[in-house]
């Protein structure tokens, strides 16, 4: 349970406490949370010092979920990606060690589903850090003097997709990513692109960008209750297709109000609470 970002300056005197150094935010978050997702992998490609900064800041059980980088989903739209991908894992990724949790690959809106295409991409993904530390020496001279390319801990290693297109609404869209064991992400958009529910792998990723207003708008007591239930279904196997537990990975995105990080609060108090009945 977590936020998406740490990094925002209407937080400042609201939820980090006045005259917390802007360094530590991290290491604040990292102790109201156990888990944060990296959005900045999203934009630009981070460095290794970063990475390993930011393994050092938190606790030895803190765990991030790493947004792939919108060049492969939103530029190349996921072809002729190889490349990109082992810049990607090269960069520093890796330094995360054990702290490593599932990796977001996000497509826009007016990305439409193609079975062939996600098959082909799907494919390329590597399945352990030690294969993605492989296919990290793939890289380019984009990334050459910048790189970190050993996987400190060997530990499996998940993917999760968030779609935004209503073609995705389709079972050969659940199939493929059940074929190739990637998680299809739960997504509270305030209405505005499918909330998809369907239990696809061995855990759950949840995005929740705004009940009512996209990044802006909060989660009332009882909407929370609500996420809070779904949420004990999955933990539980009681609403898993296969009666099996699902860990599962939460994070609010409504950041624009410094809603997030006290609605991931209140809910993980509500899950406590509903997993301990």
């Amino acid at each position: 349970m977590g936020i998406s970002g740490w990094r925002y300056a209407p937080w400042r005197k609201v939820f980090y406490p006045a005259g917390l150094p802007q360094r530590r935010e991290l290491e604040f978050a990292s102790r109201k949370f156990d888990s944060v997702e990296l959005n900045g992998s999203f934009y630009s490609l981070q460095r290794p010092e970063s990475y390993q900064r930011w393994h050092d800041e938190t606790p030895d059980d803190f765990v991030f979920t790493v947004k792939g980088p919108r060049y492969i989903t939103h530029m190349l739209r996921l072809r002729d990606s190889r490349t990109a991908l082992a810049n990607f894992f090269a960069s520093g990724v890796l330094a995360l060690g054990d702290k490593l949790g599932p990796i977001l690959w996000q497509l826009p809106e007016r990305h439409a589903f193609d079975e062939e295409q996600l098959e082909r991409f799907f494919a390329l993904l590597p399945r352990s850090t030690t294969a993605a530390a492989d296919l990290a020496t793939e890289h380019d001279a984009k990334v050459d003097g910048r790189t970190h390319l050993v996987a400190r801990a060997e530990h499996p290693l998940r993917h999760a997709l968030e779609v935004r297109s209503a073609s995705f609404v389709d079972d050969r869209f659940y199939d493929v990513l059940r074929r190739h064991d990637i998680g299809l992400v739960v997504a509270d958009t305030a209405n505005r692109w499918p909330l998809l529910t369907e239990v696809t792998s061995d855990f759950v990723y949840v995005r929740l960008h705004g009940a009512e207003e996209l990044y802006v708008s909060g989660y009332s007591e009882e909407l929370l209750a609500q996420w809070a239930e779904r949420i004990a279904g999955w933990t539980s196997g009681e609403t898993c297709p296969d009666g099996l537990g699902r860990d599962v990975y939460v994070y609010f995105d409504n950041d624009a109000k410094v809603h997030a990080p006290f609605d991931a609060i209140a809910l993980r108090a509500l899950v406590d609470a509903a997993t301990a009945s």
